[in-house]
This record gives C-alpha cells, sequence and structure tokens, in this order.
C-alpha cells in the first residue's frame, strides 16, 4: 500500500460524492420554484439507494471476474463486500485486499461514486412531473440492468497476475474512456432520452416559458461540479502520480474553453451570453474531457473544449426541432458531451499523452477512431434500448407522472408536502409587538415534523 495513493484516492472519493449535491444545486435551480425541493430529492435519493446496491451486488457486477464475454462480472463473487476488507488492519505489515496501492475498500468506494452520479444526472430530464417513487424503482432498476453492466464493459481491466478477466470495451475493443465518457455520461444521456420520451412533456411544454427559478444556484451547483470534478478525472489515475496532474490540467483547460465557446455561441445566436450559459458550458466543458483527459495534450483539450462547448450549446436546441421534452438538457449536454469527447480522442490522441496512443490527427490512421465510434455507439444503443423498456415497465406497473393537478400545484407538494419558500404572511398583533401566525399558518405549523426546525 502507497499511503500517497490512499490519501489522494479518498480525498477524490469525497470529492466525487461532493459533486451529488453540486448536481443538485444545478438542477434545482434550474426548475421552476414549485419543483425544487424535488428535483433536489431526486439527486440525493440517488445517494442513498444506488449506494446500498452498490455495496450488495453493484461493485461485484461491475468489477468482478467476467462470466461470460466480457459483459458482466460475477454478482455472487463479492456480494456484501465479502473478502474486500478481511485481514489485519493493527500490524505493520499490510494483510487487507488491495486494489493496486490503494485498499480495495477505497477503490470500492471512489467507484461507488461514480455510479450515484450518473443515475442522478438522468433525472434532470423529467423534472416537474415524475413520481417520486415511481423515479426511485427505475433508478433501482436501470443501476442494476444498465449501469453495473456498462461500468463492467468500460472500467474493469483485466489482470494476467491476478487471473481476473475484464470487460469488453476496455480489454477487447480497447476504446480509451479514463473517466466515464462512455460508461457514465453517454449512458446517462441515452437514459434520459427514453425516459423522457416515455413519460411526455410537461404540460404547457413549450408554449409556456418555464425559466429557471434560481440562476445563483444554478452557478454554484457548476462550481462544486468542477470542484469535485478534479477527483473525477484526476483521481481516475488512481493514485498520486503524473497521470493524475495530466488529467487535472486538462480538465482546467478544457472547462474553460467550453464556457467560453458557450458563451461565444450565444452571443452571436442570441445576442446575450448568459450566467445559464456559462454554467452549462462549465459541465459541458467536464462533459467532454472525462473521456481524453489521459490521452490528449493540453492545446488538444482547449480545441476539444471549444468544440464541445458550442456543439452542446446548438444541441440543446434540439428538443425543439424533434419536440422531446428533455426539461434540463441532460441530452444536449451529457449525451451530445460524451459523444464529442469520447469520439475525438480518435482524432486527437496525442502518443506523447499517458495514454500513449495516436490519434487520426497525429498519424494514427482511424485505427483509434472506430474503436471510439463502435464503443459510444454500444453503450448508446444499449442504454437507449433498456432505459426505454424499464420506463414502459414502470409506468405499466405504477405510472410514471403526477397527475396533471398535482403537475400545475407543482411536485413539491404533491410528493413531499413541502415548498421550497414559506411565503407565508404574518399578521401583528393588534397594537404592535410580536407577530403571530394566521391560523392558516398556525395548523400548518401543528403538523411540522420533529426533524424540521422551530422556524421551519
Amino acid at each position: 500500500m502507497d499511503t500517497g495513493d490512499t490519501a489522494w484516492m479518498l480525498a477524490s472519493t469525497a470529492l466525487v460524492l461532493l459533486m451529488t449535491p453540486g448536481l443538485a444545486f444545478f438542477y434545482g435551480g434550474m426548475v421552476r420554484s414549485k419543483s425544487v425541493l424535488n428535483m433536489m430529492m431526486m439527486s440525493l435519493s440517488a445517494m442513498g439507494l444506488v449506494g446500498i446496491l452498490w455495496a450488495l451486488y453493484g461493485y461485484s457486477m461491475a468489477f468482478g471476474n467476467d462470466v461470460g464475454g466480457g459483459l458482466l462480472g460475477n454478482p455472487f463473487e463479492a456480494w456484501g463486500l465479502k473478502g474486500l476488507f478481511v485481514g489485519s488492519y493493527t500490524g505493520d505489515a499490510i494483510s487487507y485486499p488491495l486494489s493496486g496501492t490503494i485498499p480495495a475498500l477505497v477503490f470500492v468506494g471512489f467507484q461507488a461514486t461514480f455510479a450515484i452520479i450518473t443515475v442522478a444526472l438522468i433525472s434532470g430530464a423529467v423534472a416537474d412531473r415524475m413520481k417520486f417513487s415511481a423515479w426511485l424503482v427505475f433508478a433501482g432498476i436501470w443501476a442494476t440492468v444498465v449501469y453495473f453492466p456498462v461500468a463492467h464493459w468500460v472500467f474493469a481491466f483485466s489482470s494476467d497476475a491476478t487471473g481476473v478477466v475484464g470487460g469488453w470495451i476496455a480489454n477487447d475493443l480497447a476504446a480509451i474512456d479514463f473517466a466515464g465518457g462512455t460508461a457514465v455520461h453517454i449512458n446517462s444521456g441515452a437514459a434520459a432520452l427514453a425516459l423522457c420520451l416515455v413519460i411526455g412533456k410537461r404540460r404547457g411544454w413549450p408554449r409556456e416559458a418555464m425559466r429557471p427559478h434560481n440562476l445563483p444556484f444554478v452557478m454554484l451547483g457548476s462550481g462544486l461540479l468542477w470542484f469535485g470534478w478534479f477527483g473525477f478525472n484526476a483521481g481516475s489515475a488512481l493514485g498520486a502520480n503524473g497521470i493524475a496532474g495530466f488529467a487535472m490540467i486538462n480538465t482546467i483547460v478544457a472547462t474553460c474553453a467550453a464556457m467560453l465557446g458557450w458563451l461565444v455561441t450565444e452571443k452571436i445566436r442570441d445576442g446575450h451570453p448568459t450566467s445559464l450559459g456559462a454554467a452549462s458550458g462549465i459541465v459541458a466543458g467536464l462533459v467532454g474531457i472525462t473521456p481524453s483527459c489521459s490521452s490528449i495534450s493540453p492545446m488538444g483539450a482547449i480545441l476539444l473544449g471549444v468544440i464541445t462547448g458550442v456543439l452542446c450549446a446548438l444541441a440543446v436546441g434540439l428538443k425543439f426541432r424533434f419536440g422531446y421534452d428533455d426539461s434540463l438538457d441532460v441530452v444536449g449536454v451529457h449525451l451530445v458531451g460524451g459523444l464529442t469527447g469520447t469520439i475525438l480522442v480518435g482524432f486527437l490522441a496525442d502518443p506523447g499523452s499517458p495514454a500513449g496512443v495516436a490519434g487520426l490527427f497525429y498519424g494514427g490512421g482511424v485505427d483509434q477512431l472506430w474503436r471510439q465510434i463502435v464503443g459510444a455507439a454500444a453503450v448508446l444503443i444499449y442504454s437507449f434500448v433498456l432505459s426505454y423498456i424499464i420506463a414502459l415497465v414502470v409506468k405499466a406497473i405504477m405510472g410514471l407522472r403526477v397527475d396533471d393537478e398535482q403537475e400545475s400545484n407543482g411536485v413539491d407538494e404533491a410528493e413531499h408536502a413541502e415548498t421550497a419558500y414559506d411565503f407565508s404572511t404574518l399578521r401583528s398583533i393588534s397594537g404592535g409587538g410580536t407577530p403571530r401566525p394566521d391560523a392558516a399558518t398556525a395548523k400548518a405549523a401543528a403538523h411540522v415534523p420533529a426533524h424540521a426546525s422551530k422556524e421551519g
């Protein structure tokens, strides 16, 4: 075990976990005020649900020894994380399981945070209208039959030393996806498209303006995502080393370039660069550099960032052209951004980078390009088809969306019996003095949950 590597991976795990609350702020600010709590709850609930599934069997399905064709790890090999924590933790000699130079349990925790945020990303496509119970059922099934197998395809590398056989994209196809352009972003973006097609459009969309209710929330969320993304990308080096540093600088410059690319596109198209555009450009850049941060040069990362920012800014308008209501542009940012970053590896891969692969622009021909396209297409098709089927099944059994009246009044009240903002009026006691609540407010206060503050 290397203590420096372990310390960095512990920090990276915390950074990536912070991304999900950051996503909650990012998505929560983009919806209307009557839906903000539900939107944030969909992200936070993914932490609770997927974290448990990961410990039970998800890690084993993703990183267990392959059970056939590079498609799936053995779900029973490390069921309940058995075998990953047995050993002595008190002696000088290391006698507990390691993953490379870090404790196996640290790697388990790091990868759990990837599974969590991938599921949470999907929720932005169905803002304002999905039942919370249906979301939890969909999320649990989707994680099991889509994310865990795809994570095995992309992240599970074979090892001759241990005899472990991994996934087909990582080993047989040899497509480059350093931190999850396929497994995380194309995967969640394709699922988001399928789910929003099955659930249908919001009432009034696109005739009614459905503007973000809190742009400072959106900007705060994008900042937290950028901060956490250093754990996402640099942490994927699995050590405190030069590859982590390489991934870090590419994550910085590509994101900066994507934000500027999005803002310039807005200025030319709409006449105004917006705060929402800046925040969205940041996320688009982070998505685009995720698969490629170990394989392209910093100058290549800047070019990739600009291309990703411009393409995603244009892609968010496709929903109006084709009529699918992707509420918060998961398809336009994560699917398009993930495809862009993954495929551009085939053009921009620099043989001087840690990946050591030459793309088309560096004399490598189309060898790496076709691998990138096949890997991206396989994940897109698999995720879309399975997600569509899961959504149809959940819809048939329990329904996916709230009824029209609940949607009109807001899913916060319908699903959670709460509102994000308390606008109740206070009446002053006659002649001045301490304000007191009116009768309706007093009646509601009698039912405040025990864990709520007195002021709430």
